[in-house]
């Protein structure tokens, strides 16, 4: 039975992977204002299939000087450190599947694990440009990398308030905590949004994706790269995509379970009382709000890339652990926590309002054209 959900979960990922290149494509594209992929099959519903055909029997290229093993053990590894990570989501409660766990491996120290395997991951990222014998290639595994183990700091961080708080690393735990004490993000409001800001820098999505960065890099670490190799260095940052929506609502949204005020109404906790219903929708929203984001921001500058990391989000993470431990030390009321979210919300958002307003002694970069100043 191990067997049979490890293979429906990669199966699942695999499937996941190719229909939200699709549904990434015709979201942008109405973002953009454009028709997207609608020819192949009805609607472009087989555009994945035909995506996936042209990876396949595309010429595969390799540098002639390049380290071939490296080479092609390179996206492998990114591929198959980024699949191993989601089988510690749980989808449902114990035995929702034909009587079975709706996940494959339950570990305490669920986190641990999820940490080690994604930060192996980017040793593919850096074989890639170091086996491609390529400046470019290696210049770009170098800033990727940079990048990616800079957030990983954050992130792990952003983490250590929610599990000092429930007292546990596993994940099935943290979900059981939340239904009797409440969702993580009305305590931990801070903490949810380093956690989605550096998971959307781990995925390499905008307005992080320094490696697809044309106009510097070429194509980063993956330039020399084609055919299904290159696909599967994609498969990977599509993978960490879909597993940093299954995690995120399973650490801060409460998992598997519908919001606990619907729960207390009869027909609406009746009807829609389906784990794996609610575990769907939170991921889809995810998803949805990673698209949108591409769709709408630019992306930074390797300097302001780095500077947010360790001069915003890593302060920040610190302060919020060094305060939620001061609470749970002292026995403090959980309510304090969630007074002190709020304070936070309400902080940034003043922040925001001050530092958008545009300063009229400034000069304009532009200049004067025609007399008149723009």
């Amino acid at each position: 039975m191990v067997g049979l959900k490890a293979f429906l979960v990669i199966f699942g990922l695999l499937t996941a992977f190719a229909y939200m290149t699709l549904v990434e494509r015709r979201l942008l594209a109405r973002i953009q204002i454009r028709q997207g992929p609608n020819r192949v099959g009805p609607t472009g519903l087989l555009q994945p299939l035909a995506d996936a055909i042209k990876s396949i029997f595309k010429e595969d290229l390799v540098v002639a000087k390049a380290d071939r093993v490296v080479f092609v053990l390179a996206p492998m590894i990114s591929v198959t450190f980024a699949v191993l990570t989601f089988g510690l989501i749980p989808f449902g409660p114990k035995d929702a599947f034909f009587g079975y766990d709706p996940w494959v491996i339950d570990l305490d120290v669920g986190l641990l694990y999820v940490f080690a395997v994604s930060e192996i991951a980017i040793y593919g990222i850096f074989l890639a440009g170091w086996a491609s014998n390529s400046k470019y290639s290696l210049l770009g595994s170098l800033r990727s990398s940079a990048s990616m183990i800079s957030y990983e700091l954050a992130l792990g961080i952003s983490l250590l308030a929610p599990v000092l708080l429930v007292g546990s690393l596993n994940l099935r735990q943290i979900v059981e905590w939340q239904h009797q004490n409440g969702w993580l993000i009305l305590y931990m409001l801070p903490a949810f949004a380093i956690f989605l800001l550096t998971s959307m820098a781990e995925a390499a999505r905008t307005p992080f994706d320094l490696p697809e960065a044309e106009q510097e890099l070429v194509g980063g670490y993956n330039t020399e790269y084609s055919s299904i190799k290159w696909a599967l260095f994609q498969m990977a940052e599509y993978i960490h995509l879909i597993t940093a929506s299954a995690l995120i609502p399973t650490l801060f949204l409460g998992g598997w379970r519908m919001p606990g005020f619907m729960e207390q109404i009869p027909v609406i906790g009746g009807i829609f009382s389906l784990p794996y219903l609610w575990m769907f929708v939170k991921i889809a929203f995810f998803l949805f709000f990673f698209i949108w984001v591409r769709g709408t921001l630019f992306r930074l500058r390797y300097d302001q890339l780095m500077v947010f990391s360790w001069g915003r989000l890593f302060p920040l993470a610190l302060v919020w652990f060094l305060l939620s431990a001061g609470v749970v030390a002292f026995g403090l009321p959980l309510s304090l926590l969630a007074w002190l979210s709020l304070a936070s919300l309400v902080g940034f958002l003043v922040y925001a309002a001050v530092t958008a307003r545009p300063d009229p002694k400034a000069p304009s970069r532009l200049g004067n054209r025609g007399g008149v100043r723009v």
